[in-house]
């Protein structure tokens, strides 16, 4: 039985068209210290490099 990698789903997750996005890290505390810029930027998700991305769909079998 393939079984869902659940530390994997909780932090990454997979578009429509099959790519794999992450959220930025360094953004849960300190914010006053950050730029404005900064802090925009890492509201946005990034999508995860192709050669980290394979590994991490396969621990997302059902494709959460």
């Amino acid at each position: 039985m393939q079984k869902t990698k659940k530390s994997v789903a909780k932090r990454f997750k997979i578009t429509a068209t099959g790519k794999m996005m992450r959220r930025t890290p360094g953004f849960r505390h300190l914010l006053s210290a950050k730029s404005t810029k900064a802090k925009r930027r890492a509201s946005r998700d990034k999508q995860v490099a192709p050669g980290h991305a394979a590994p991490l769909k396969r621990c997302l079998p059902f494709g959460l």
